[in-house]
C-alpha cells in the first residue's frame, strides 16, 4: 500500500514538500515515482528514483524546482517542490514499480491515493 500526504495550499513561489508511505510489498526494492493529474487530463509523469536512491529523472517541466528523495529505512518517498507555479496545481500521485524507472505511468503497479496541491498566484 502507498499512502500520500503533504499536499495543500500554497502561494506561487512557494514551496511543499509531499511524502508518501509504503508498507507491505511496495518495500524498498521498488522504483518509485511521482504524478500528476490536472482536470480534465491525463496523468502525468513527474519524478521517478531508483531503489537504491542513486538515479533520479524528472519532467523537464519541474526539473530545477523539484526533489524526489527516498528513505528507505523508513519506506518513504518524498517530493520537494520549491518555486511552485499555478500550473503546478493539481492532484498528486506517488507509485511503485519493478521496472527500470520508467515515465508512463502504464508501467507502474501500485499507486496511492492523490493528494492535492493548489498554487496560488
Amino acid at each position: 500500500q502507498l499512502q500520500a500526504y503533504g499536499g495543500g495550499l500554497v502561494q506561487a513561489r512557494g514551496s511543499l514538500r509531499l511524502s508518501c508511505a509504503a508498507s507491505g510489498r511496495t518495500s524498498s526494492t521498488y522504483v518509485m515515482g511521482w504524478f500528476r493529474q490536472h482536470p480534465g487530463k491525463d496523468r502525468e509523469f513527474v519524478a521517478t528514483i531508483s531503489w537504491s536512491g542513486g538515479t533520479r529523472y524528472y519532467a523537464d517541466s519541474v526539473k530545477g524546482r523539484f526533489t524526489i528523495s527516498r528513505d528507505n529505512a523508513k519506506n518513504t518517498v518524498s517530493l520537494q517542490m520549491n518555486s511552485l507555479k499555478p500550473e503546478d496545481t493539481a492532484v498528486y500521485y506517488c507509485a511503485a514499480s519493478t521496472r527500470s524507472l520508467p515515465t508512463r505511468s502504464d508501467l507502474y503497479d501500485y499507486w496511492g491515493q492523490g493528494t492535492l496541491v493548489t498554487v496560488s498566484s
